[in-house]
């Protein structure tokens, strides 16, 4: 496929902003990644929707993102089209106790948004770092809440360009999942949750001593996804890396972190190759040592 002429006819199609060769490590959280042949910050949910229709007629290799916070793109070339929401879907609204806000909002900045407006039940998400859209997708959680505690419906564009609320049941929820992950063409639009009124200064007490504990355990000052790997019902995923001698393993410029081994990072001049087999060479030793399966949070993207 010729993707300048791919590039011109997406401009022409006013889907949002459309850029060439974009690298995605200015769109991850662990920036890392290569280039993909077109970006787009799509501007409106018609924009989106042209895009959509015009990569599938055109069979062009196509995802949908946020932040990127759960994403390990290759360092190769993506040769296909990346649709963005972070900018054209950031809005939010307030109605008493039920908020509604778009797949583009980052959920830390929604956490304190709530907080301050009196409002509580977004508490969990204040250190995690992607959007509504993700976080809905894999079921977000912290703090022994997640997603699934305060969304009330979901809006998402299924694979006929149609829109079609799911309520919190239909959603299926379950740890770190949704029925999303079994449907990859729904995009979510929106989310409308329920929470509950409260003082925003004890609200506010609460999201500040998380802050400070994350600060004291976890590596917020070097590019992360978060934690890679879900826990296993049997022991937590950080004690069985540590228990396996992994703290601080380094390849490359990637590394298992000091601080906590559920979090690999980049400390500043690691390649994709080097998270990648870094996280290859965990899930390798804790099933070794402890006939155990990991299950990374972390989507490989480009790597085929």
């Amino acid at each position: 496929m010729d993707f300048n002429q791919v590039y011109q006819d997406l401009v022409n199609l006013n889907v949002g902003q459309v850029i060439k060769d974009e690298p995605m490590y200015k769109h991850t959280t662990l920036r890392v990644g290569g280039p993909c042949a077109i970006f787009i910050n799509v501007n409106t949910q018609d924009g989106l929707i042209a895009a959509l229709k015009y990569v599938n007629k055109h069979h062009l290799k196509s995802m949908v993102i946020g932040k990127g916070s759960n994403l390990l793109f290759s360092d190769g070339l993506y040769q296909g089209v990346i649709i963005c929401l972070a900018e054209g879907f950031n809005y939010t609204h307030y109605n008493g106790c039920t908020v509604t806000a778009g797949a583009g909002v980052s959920m830390i900045k929604l956490a304190y948004q709530a907080a301050n407006a009196g409002l509580s039940g977004f508490e969990f998400m204040s250190g995690i770092p992607g959007t509504i859209g993700g976080g809905v997708y894999m079921n977000a959680g912290a703090y022994k809440y997640d997603m699934a505690s305060v969304v009330k419906s979901v809006k998402i564009l299924n694979e006929k360009y149609q829109t079609v609320t799911l309520t919190n049941n239909q959603m299926e929820f379950g740890y770190r999942t949704s029925i999303l992950q079994r449907n990859p063409r729904w995009v979510v639009l929106e989310v409308v949750f329920e929470l509950s009124p409260s003082d925003p200064k004890f609200i506010n007490e609460v999201i500040d001593k998380r802050k400070e504990k994350r600060m004291t355990t976890q590596p917020w000052n070097k590019p992360s996804a978060g934690s890679i790997f879900q826990n296993p019902s049997m022991a937590p995923a950080w004690k069985l890396i540590e228990d396996c001698d992994l703290r601080g393993r380094e390849i490359g410029g990637a590394q298992v972190s000091l601080k906590h081994c559920n979090f690999i990072v980049n400390n500043g001049y690691a390649s994709a190759k080097d998270i990648y087999d870094l996280i290859e060479l965990v899930k390798e030793e804790v099933k070794k040592q402890h006939d155990i399966e990991l299950h990374q949070e972390v989507k490989y993207v480009n790597w085929e």
